[in-house]
């Protein structure tokens, strides 16, 4: 292939290039560099287009020298799945020499891989090091991708899955339960008090996870919302929590649970402690105590996705 070949990435290879490993080692890499101020982007920017669906543009570079483009995506209701969306759409990437289109990605499986990479980056960088127990709130797309990520940084003795839909959780775990010690929770707030790292990973509008269920020491990565609006978590455990987010400026701006809380009175801004890019970089601690309740808020931004449509374009030269 010559490197000024156009590449095409579907959904298929996607899955089949972008691995784990790999991915959370850039998206890592990426997240430091946006804390550090090496690479750069815009917030995403939001056109609605009547309820339930919505246009989206995220663009960024890498670096002066490196690799830029967008993502670009549809975020649509999805009529088979009621409660969930469907994020579809492209990474288009240019080359830093010539300005060259030279890749399109499809953005749907990037973020469902990117995104249970950060959450495993933070995971790595923020959950007690004797962390045994996993619990998954939700059970579609971002469940599995985090089910093959997060028992990458840390060795889980057991999985709890839940989901609204018991039928659902337990078609999961029988998919994983060769690989993985998973087990069906019935009951959410039981399961959260078990739990050494929890994910929500949820279309929910309402909390249904409550700081008073939390035991000390866990972490939460905190994902499903992505703009603000709904929330997963109450103001109870954004307060109790020491909270880190992928970008500050995007969480100032659409963190919904932690808008919620600062607007309440719970807290001020200065409650978000940095991002998760200055916890990899050395600058501030990911936790500061055993027993400290510690939160990560995945937003998603876009140094990410053209890190990780990057890796499939590089990798793809080398072949």
């Amino acid at each position: 292939m010559r490197a000024d070949d156009l590449v095409i990435f579907d959904a298929d290879a996607v899955r089949a290039k972008l691995d784990y490993p790999n991915c959370i080692r850039v998206v890592r890499e990426a997240m430091a560099a946006l804390s550090a101020g090496t690479t750069r982007q815009l917030l995403r920017t939001m056109i609605g287009m009547g309820p339930g669906r919505t246009f989206a543009q995220m663009p960024g570079a890498l670096g002066d020298d490196d690799m830029f483009g967008a993502k670009m995506i549809s975020v649509f209701a999805d009529p088979a799945s009621p409660g969930r969306r469907r994020h579809r759409g492209v990474v288009v990437m240019f080359e830093p020499e010539q300005g060259r289109p030279v890749c399109i990605a499809d953005a749907e499986e990037i973020t469902l891989i990117r995104t249970a990479a950060a959450s495993a980056v933070a995971t790595d960088a923020m959950a007690r090091p004797d962390a045994k127990t996993l619990l998954i709130l939700g059970t579609g797309g971002q469940a599995r991708t985090h089910l093959l990520a997060l028992p990458l940084v840390r060795a889980f003795e057991r999985v709890l899955i839940w989901g609204r839909d018991t039928g659902k959780a337990e078609h999961l775990a029988r998919e994983f339960n060769a690989t993985l010690p998973v087990e069906v929770a019935t009951e959410v707030e039981a399961a959260a008090r078990e739990a050494d790292v929890i994910c929500t990973l949820t279309g929910a509008v309402q909390p249904v996870l409550l700081g008073d269920w939390v035991k000390p020491g866990t972490h939460i990565n905190i994902v499903g919302s992505s703009f603000a609006g709904p929330v997963e978590v109450d103001t109870a455990l954004v307060a109790r929590s020491r909270y880190i987010a992928d970008s500050r400026a995007s969480a100032l701006e659409a963190a919904a649970e932690f808008l919620i809380a600062r607007d309440s009175g719970a807290i001020e801004d200065a409650h978000l402690a940095g991002e998760i890019g200055e916890v990899v970089l050395g600058r501030i601690p990911g936790r500061t105590s055993p027993d400290e309740v510690t939160a990560y808020k995945s937003l998603g931004h876009a140094v990410q996705d053209l890190a990780a449509a990057a890796f499939l374009y590089r990798s793809s030269l080398t072949r």
